[in-house]
């Protein structure tokens, strides 16, 4: 049993598929990966979460993608207003 958040897709780390209009997301000390709509990138919170990465990481980003330096459940309770 689980959550589900409405937006946010689940992605499998064997696949690097992403469909378009979304992109993928690294979050939290596990690097658990997301696959986040666009449309999330204007709003505020959300992007007070990529100052918090280009702060932490600049442009570099370990994983390829996007690391959002929070805890998961900080991440899926910003995400989880959007909808």
């Amino acid at each position: 049993m689980g959550f589900r958040f409405p937006g946010i897709r689940k992605a499998s780390v064997a696949t690097n598929h992403v469909p378009k209009g979304y992109l993928a997301v690294y979050v939290g000390k596990k690097m658990k990966r997301f696959v986040i709509p666009v449309s999330y990138l204007n709003q505020p919170s959300f992007q007070q979460l990529l100052n918090q990465a280009e702060e932490e990481f600049g442009y570099d980003h370990p994983t390829g993608g996007l690391t959002i330096p929070c805890k998961e459940d900080e991440f899926l309770t910003v995400t989880s207003q959007f909808e």
